[in-house]
């Protein structure tokens, strides 16, 4: 068994872009709002999902490794 990340979008620094639907489309969602969600708040670990974070314009999305609870994005300093 691979990888498995947390997604979360903090919803206060969303503007609604979509990048990450295009990135990801089985990965978010825009609500009525414009808003995005994770499809799931755990997923396997992959590179849509990692390049819908790196390419938010406003950074709202975090990445967390499940097992360790390591910051994958945006990566700890």
């Amino acid at each position: 068994m691979g990888e498995r990340w947390r997604v979360a979008v903090d919803r206060r620094v969303c503007i609604g872009s979509g990048l990450c639907v295009g990135a990801a489309p089985d990965g978010f969602r825009l609500d009525a709002a414009r808003q995005s969600h994770p499809v799931a708040a755990e997923t396997d670990a992959g590179e849509g999902v990692l390049a819908a974070a790196e390419g938010c314009p406003v950074e709202a999305i975090t990445i967390t490794a499940v097992a360790s609870g390591e910051a994958v994005f945006p990566p700890e300093e």
